[in-house]
């Protein structure tokens, strides 16, 4: 999904229902920017996760896609499947536009109950729940050309039969009225479907999922508001016994960096509305490149994320071929109190951590200023996990770089209190005004000892500091991959242990 300026811009270059305009030339491939457990299509387009469901042992992920250029064009609904999260296997197409429009983002949900009665000899039907968009109703100037359709799958999520009786809930006149997100509310005993309505969340039930009802509205005057809210996600985790509501809501333009990003809300819902228990919105990621995650359906009190890496700002221009960006990797959610404040704490799913092969762990190492690292630790494949700990946190810095003067630095600014990413010099950023840069995010830890998780794919490092309480996502393009290790502090630090993995993983 995209502002609106994006969408007008995207649709000046295409004709509608996937009948496009001839394909520019592809440019050379790029097989050296492919990561290897993070999930790619094989070629062209791909945005926002969408119908994410785990079924009978198989995650299924769906994907905002077009399968006629690298660039965002006519949207589809692809699809993979994965036994683990990070082995992926690239379906057919699931869903294609047709007459009522394009297919836009949505969420999947195992009907156990029939209660849509789209089972038939005792199936247990999968439903999609998507936007159509129009873009001829668009064109006209109507208000009214986003609106919530469904399909079916009887054949556990692998062909779809779209609803005769689409759209089940027609657009009141609302600009943006997209990206539904619905799950089965067990205390009231009905779906709920937490909707994007231009700039707020709008709550439906339905006790069938053909039928909604408009229950409340959130966000009007709430969190940040600096482009559309998209992409929400609504779902209950447990706090020293207690259980609190998250909220997950996309903003573009608007993030902390700049772009992209995602906000949430810590609340509680009764079954109609969501009240917050601050007015200020938090953020799920600090970097430039996580933004429309959701979480998985049907995996019972475990909650996993998965995002899309990359921003709006530049997803049509990275410097990739024949495909264009890749999923985060997979993130298992849970709260945590800091002080009065309640957090939504992300970190590296199990899964991800069996791909370690044997770690290399260097003790009680001493940075001041610097601390070069590549005669102990050989940075041979482009896919590891580094992991810092030290009992009192200082400035410090990760660098990685490269016999071409190129360097990515990951770090802790003591005196701001944040952490950051720097790509002023990791590489390819022509494409972008807006690429290269410092970004940073917060610590929200008040220990003095801290943790320290990275996670390299090629051309992409995930941060996860203090168990995951702060989280940056950042992509990046080397010329030459990164041979060279070092650690920097102007301060002076000490790390107790620094352990490096290389990580299993086969570029598709």
């Amino acid at each position: 999904m995209k502002n609106a300026l994006l969408l007008a811009l995207s649709l000046a270059s295409f004709t509608v229902l996937g009948q496009s305009q001839p394909a520019k030339p592809v440019p050379p491939a790029t097989p050296q920017y492919r990561p290897a457990y993070h999930f790619t299509p094989a070629a062209h387009w791909m945005n926002d996760p969408n119908g994410m469901v785990y079924y009978k042992g198989t995650y299924h992920l769906f994907f905002q896609h077009y399968p006629e250029a690298m660039v965002w064009g006519p949207m589809h609904w692809g699809h993979a499947t994965s036994q683990d999260l990070v082995n992926w296997k690239e379906q057919p197409i699931a869903l294609f536009p047709d007459k009522l429009g394009m297919i836009f983002s949505g969420s999947a949900v195992l009907d156990e109950k029939n209660t849509s009665g789209f089972g038939k000899n005792g199936q247990v039907p999968l439903v999609a729940i998507f936007t159509h968009h129009n873009p001829d109703e668009e064109k006209k100037g109507t208000q009214k050309h986003q609106y919530q359709s469904l399909a079916y799958s009887l054949d556990e999520g692998k062909t779809w039969t779209k609803y005769e009786g689409n759209p089940v809930l027609p657009n009141p006149g609302i600009q943006d009225f997209r990206d539904p997100k619905v799950s089965w509310n067990t205390a009231a005993n009905k779906w709920v479907m937490t909707l994007a309505t231009k700039d707020r969340i709008t709550f439906y039930s339905s006790p069938n999922l053909k039928e909604w009802t408009k229950l409340s509205e959130f966000g009007e005057k709430l969190g940040a508001h600096g482009g559309v809210w998209e992409c929400p996600d609504l779902f209950p985790l447990t706090l020293n016994g207690k259980t609190y509501w998250v909220l997950l809501v996309s903003i573009n333009p608007g993030g902390p960096n700049g772009g992209s990003a995602t906000q949430y809300f810590v609340g509680q819902f009764d079954g109609k509305t969501f009240t917050p228990q601050t007015a200020t919105q938090k953020w799920i990621d600090w970097g430039k490149d996580d933004y429309a995650g959701v979480t998985w359906g049907n995996t019972g009190a475990r909650k996993i994320f998965l995002g899309w890496m990359s921003n709006w700002e530049y997803a049509n221009q990275v410097p990739t071929s024949p495909w264009r960006s890749a999923m985060t990797a997979p993130r298992d959610l849970a709260l945590k109190q800091v002080g009065s404040e309640i957090y939504l704490a992300s970190t590296p799913s199990p899964e991800v951590a069996k791909l370690a092969q044997p770690a290399q762990t260097l003790k009680n190492l001493t940075v001041k200023p610097e601390l070069a690292l590549s005669d102990k630790i050989k940075l041979t494949t482009p896919q590891f996990q580094l992991k810092l700990n030290t009992k009192q946190l200082q400035d410090v810095a990760v660098v990685l770089s490269n016999a071409g003067g190129e360097e990515l630095v990951i770090g802790y600014d003591k005196q701001a209190n944040q952490y950051y990413i720097d790509r002023s010099k990791a590489g390819l950023s022509g494409f972008s005004s807006t690429f290269a840069g410092r970004h940073s995010g917060p610590r929200l830890a008040t220990s003095p000892a801290a943790d320290l998780t990275l996670l390299f794919d090629v051309t992409s490092v995930e941060l996860f500091a203090d168990g995951g309480l702060t989280t940056m996502t950042e992509i990046f393009f080397p010329k030459q991959p990164f041979t060279q290790l070092t650690l920097r502090s102007t301060t002076g630090i000490t790390l107790e242990a620094l352990s490096y993995s290389k990580l299993a993983g086969t570029v598709k």
